[in-house]
């Protein structure tokens, strides 16, 4: 079993930034990759940025140039840099493990808030 859990969520105006991170702990053998996804009220879980076992970063066309993903091996630490928040970031950001054979395992979310 693999348990995430996210922090660095929070209030924020509008050009702030934030950093998440999302702390992994449990049985991550067999990991494919990470990531995060956001769901703001009313609309679908979407994603902002993954990267896999190999250090391939993707992010999503909404942040790109804002936002960056990175992950501390040693710490088996997932992190979200968030620049220049807007307003339509506010949502429940989740990070997530993928792991070979097993599935997917979803961290419990954290809110970012972005005031205009």
């Amino acid at each position: 079993h693999v348990h995430l859990v996210e922090s660095g969520g929070g209030v924020v105006q509008a050009v702030g930034s934030l950093r998440l991170s999302c702390a992994a702990s449990g049985d991550l053998f067999g990991l494919n990759g990470m990531g995060w996804y956001r769901q703001a009220p009313g609309k679908q879980r979407e994603m902002v940025a993954t990267i896999t076992s190999g250090g391939r970063k993707n992010h999503a066309d909404s942040v790109k140039g804002r936002f960056a993903i990175s992950r501390d091996n040693a710490k088996n630490t997932l992190y979200l840099q968030m620049n220049s928040l807007k307003p339509e970031d506010t949502a429940v950001y989740y990070c997530y493990s993928d792991h070979m054979r097993r599935g997917v395992y979803w961290g419990q979310g954290t809110q970012v808030t972005v005031s205009s």
